[in-house]
């Protein structure tokens, strides 16, 4: 099943007068076991900086995120974020895709990668690279939209009970 969501670009001044929402979302992907880089329980103190840092990133256009909004409110977000090295100005990473528990298995995360990858061929972008906890149900959505699985780095990411797991990584050429 597909849900009708609006799948957009997120300026950063909206993103900061949508904070509210976007700690929302970060905290119940942390709380689901996503290995974003942060361990449960995350605080709003924690997850304000890391929106406030990455929309300053967003503002200076070396990050974009893509948004899914549903009935007016974010359920989901993607961000990517272009190499600056003058000997990978084709590729970007592609980082932090999460969509709201109570929206997910309804097509927006493949929404939001068709989203992404459209903007990162629109900055020239002809090679995306992401990573991955191994064994996550992303990596079949990955699979599924011709992404290639380099390998896997063992005891990558701590998880929240102490526990080391690894990370996939992933490239697709577009």
């Amino acid at each position: 099943m597909s849900l009708q969501a609006n799948i957009r670009l997120l300026p950063a001044d909206e993103g900061l007068r949508r904070l509210p929402e976007l700690i929302a979302l970060l905290r119940d992907a942390v709380d689901s076991g996503a290995s974003l880089g942060f361990l449960p329980p995350l605080t709003d103190t924690q997850a304000a900086s890391f929106w406030q840092s990455t929309l300053r990133e967003v503002s200076a256009d070396t990050r974009a995120m893509v948004i899914a909004e549903v009935d007016g409110t974010i359920v989901g977000a993607v961000q990517i974020h272009p190499a600056t090295q003058p000997n990978a100005a084709h590729r970007a990473e592609l980082q932090k895709l999460f969509v709201l528990r109570t929206h997910r298995r309804q097509g927006l995360a493949r929404s939001l990668m068709a989203a992404v990858e459209a903007e990162g061929k629109r900055r020239s972008r002809s090679l995306l690279i992401l990573d991955t906890m191994a064994g996550d149900e992303a990596e079949s959505l990955y699979r599924s939209l011709s992404y290639s699985r380099v390998g896997e780095i063992p005891g990558y990411a701590r998880q929240g009970d102490g526990s080391l797991t690894a990370t996939a990584i992933y490239y697709k050429q577009i």
